[in-house]
């Protein structure tokens, strides 16, 4: 029986799914590297330790008939490489916020072309990125003869040209939605050179030990796939949040504040994205001492509202509509009787609440959602997101979903489709709570306008 991989280069850590023919999963393995930040703001990782996380976490599967390998990793970001496929720096990672500035050569683009960029305007995005660098670094990106996004560097250390696939291409601010190409007016921005050919997910771009290996797609789309398309919208709870929903066609988008990007079958959605969800929750148990059970059941104790308690996440800034880049967080409403747990219970409200307001931007709920990711594992949380949401949430478990949804992809690309487990545990439905919606309302009233 042949076996599919899955890679997906994550941003904290590698993961490797390994699936057989009838969906079931086989092995997975997963190895971790450092998110650097040399200064304020910056995201930085060497990407040799993408390529020996590769390696340590290939190790530790069984060995197998692989018949197709598919790759997909983190969005945005840049990786500049010479000729010999060689990084000539450090990567830029997506949480990055040095090109900040640069945003402004963006806005100054005439409105017909940068409205079929139809993203927000995101310093970590690969188009500002490299127009930093190509400002500030004129000698590594004169080294340079590609650009590609951390996925794509990956995959070209196994097998294949430097190509990237349309659903990161869309994602960097430099895709023109309409022509379903490079934007000819954002890419002016940047060394177009560097600019890789785009394919698609599914193109067999080499081979890895006799087995084929496919250009893959971005972690978003693939988990999307690995989950099952559905009408339902999507939230995905990690160290971030995305809130996803199809959309038929892509339309240019005056000053959006959602993003939309091409999915790993070739159609689109629309993302809403809340870059400080479990990243805030981490921070909170870090600064208390507590684990993450320790937290969870702190603000269990405590009735909604956290005493009048509101915690603002964006500890990294935010993008769209939810907050805006140089937003910070912080306690408001703090008394001489506030709690420990009051805080906790803040902090876990506020995960929540960026995630409904996030929802909210993509328009009416229906009358479910469909939940993945770590995140959402705690019945406390799914219980907490369909009150304050107040829709029934359905929990999708898929085991490492975006590695999953590249080994979905490979195989389908070489013949054999297959379909993941996907268990699923009982439905959470929502429960009027008054205090729960006046608690989001002075959560609103309390955080910063985007």
């Amino acid at each position: 029986m042949s076996a599919f991989l899955g890679i997906d280069l994550g941003t904290s850590g590698l993961k490797l799914a390994l699936l057989a023919e009838d969906g079931s999963l086989l092995a997975e393995a997963e190895a971790g590297y450092e998110v650097r930040r040399p200064h304020a703001g910056w995201a930085e990782t060497d990407p040799a330790e993408w390529v020996a996380a590769l390696r340590t976490a290939r190790a530790a599967l069984p060995a197998a008939s692989i018949a197709a390998v598919g790759v997909t990793g983190q969005m945005h970001g840049a990786v500049l490489c010479d000729e010999s496929g060689v990084p000539v720096r450090p990567a830029v990672l997506w949480p990055d916020q040095r090109a900040t500035a640069e945003l402004d050569r963006w806005r100054a683009i005439a409105a017909p072309a940068r409205d079929r960029l139809a993203n927000p305007l995101v310093p970590g995005m690969t188009g500002p990125i490299a127009a930093w660098l190509a400002t500030h670094e004129p000698d590594s990106v004169a080294r340079a003869t590609h650009l590609l996004l951390p996925k794509d560097y990956l995959r070209l250390t196994i097998a294949g040209p430097p190509v990237t696939e349309r659903s990161d291409a869309s994602a960097t601010l430099l895709w023109d939605v309409v022509a379903d190409d490079w934007s000819s007016e954002a890419a002016s921005l940047i060394p177009a050179t560097l600019l890789p050919e785009v394919v698609s997910p599914s193109t067999v771009v080499g081979s890895m030990e006799d087995a084929a290996v496919i250009a893959g797609c971005a972690d978003t789309p693939a988990a999307l796939l690995a989950v099952g398309t559905v009408d339902d919208l999507q939230i995905n709870l990690g160290t971030g949040a995305q809130v996803l929903r199809r959309v038929a066609h892509p339309s240019p988008m005056a000053s959006p504040v959602t993003h939309l990007y091409v999915a790993a079958d070739d159609g689109w959605y629309a993302m809403a994205a809340v870059q400080n969800a479990g990243l805030a929750l981490d921070w909170v148990c870090d600064v208390f001492g507590l684990s993450w059970a320790d937290l969870i059941g702190a603000a269990a104790g405590v009735p909604a509202g956290a005493g009048g308690v509101t915690f603002l996440p964006f500890l990294t800034g935010e993008r769209g509509g939810l907050a805006g880049p140089s937003s910070r967080g912080g306690w408001l409403g703090l008394r001489a009787s506030t709690t420990r747990a009051d805080l906790a219970r803040a902090a876990v409200e506020a995960m929540v609440f960026a995630v409904r307001r996030a929802a909210e931007l993509l328009g009416p709920l229906g009358p479910a959602v469909r939940l993945t990711g770590g995140g959402g594992r705690e019945p406390f949380v799914r219980q907490l997101l369909a009150d304050a949401l107040g829709v029934v949430v359905r929990r999708v478990e898929v085991r490492s979903a975006s590695a999953t949804g590249a080994a979905m992809l490979a195989a389908r690309a070489v013949g054999t489709p297959l379909r993941p487990d996907r268990p699923s545990p009982p439905e959470t439905d929502p429960r009027p709570n008054p205090a729960l919606e006046a608690a989001y309302h002075s959560w609103l009233d309390r955080a910063p306008a985007a």
